[in-house]
């Protein structure tokens, strides 16, 4: 399993010389990979080119991610061009993690149609895909319609697709390279994503696809205060519905339930067992002691 942090986003006018510093500490320190969320801040795929390429400057070696970008806003075209632009800019070292978002946001603040997201996102990577592949597009469906190349480098970066039901499952298996997920617990990625994404790609003669899996993490000795605490941080996720489904399936209350804490052994132990589950890349969003959840996965990334 490979091990990769969230570098959330600094705070301040400006916030570069932050990430610069996060990011090339944390190749330094030897994890795979670090990925930045797009909510409502910087923009990550600009963020991580800008702030990664300085980085990578020093002789450094780390793969970016973004988990993740929301598809409904970019014409997939728009968004090929720009994640295939900041990949060249970061030596082909670039994971695109895509997304649909939620209901709330895309209908409520965007103005756009939740309407069948899984048609969507299907229509999405029939576009997508073949441009950031550097082919040809030319696709004409319900939602989307393109028809045109680009001369853009960074062409042959993964493309992952944040997926939780079993219908985006199986898109992410059949035609993606892999899912990253949020608030699922080890229980939920044994049972329901591994075998549903394998399955799909195994089906369509893919290569078993990386299941990208984003979990808060804490090392302390008081494992049950760190889980209230993450109730309270990440709450929000605990109400939007496709975490929450994820939530029920792990049959627990709250995001406090999911989150990867305890002491070091503890830790070292719920980590294990995610890699049994299924999986591949084990990206930690830390909260409480930074510096000692930080010894402990530069420890377990190296075995």
């Amino acid at each position: 399993m490979r091990f990769g942090l969230l570098i959330n986003e600094p705070p301040g006018q400006d916030p570069f010389p932050a990430l610069r510093d996060r990011i090339a500490r944390a190749a330094d320190d030897g994890f795979d990979s670090v990925w930045m969320s797009q909510i409502f801040g910087l923009d990550a795929l600009t963020s991580l080119a800008v702030a990664g390429s300085a980085a990578l400057a020093g002789g450094r070696d780390i793969e970016f991610g973004t988990g993740v970008v929301p598809t409904y806003p970019r014409h997939p075209a728009v968004l090929a061009q720009q994640a295939m632009t900041a990949n060249a800019a970061l030596g082909g070292r670039l994971a695109l993690g895509i997304g649909l978002s939620h209901q709330i946001v895309i209908e409520g603040m965007y103005g756009y149609s939740f309407d069948r997201p899984a048609r969507h996102m299907k229509e999405y990577l029939e576009v997508l895909l073949p441009l950031t592949r550097g082919e040809q597009a030319s696709f004409s469906g319900e939602t989307l319609k393109a028809d045109l190349g680009l001369s853009t480098p960074g062409t042959g970066l993964p493309v992952l697709v944040a997926a939780l039901g079993p219908r985006m499952l199986k898109l992410a298996g059949a035609l993606a390279d892999g899912t990253v997920l949020w608030m699922t617990g080890r229980k939920t990625v044994a049972e329901h994503i591994a075998p549903t994404i394998n399955a799909a790609a195994e089906a369509a003669g893919r290569p078993r696809p990386r299941v990208v899996c984003t979990l808060p993490v804490c090392v302390t000795d008081d494992p049950q205060e760190a889980r209230a605490r993450a109730d309270e941080i990440f709450v929000m996720y605990g109400q939007l519905p496709s975490y929450r489904a994820m939530l029920d399936r792990e049959g627990v209350e709250s995001p406090g339930g999911v989150a990867v804490a305890g002491d070091e052994d503890a830790v070292r132990a719920q980590l294990d067992e995610l890699a049994q589950a299924g999986v591949t890349d084990f990206v930690a969003a830390v909260y409480g002691d930074r510096e000692r959840a930080h010894k402990l996965l530069i420890g377990a990334s190296k075995g």
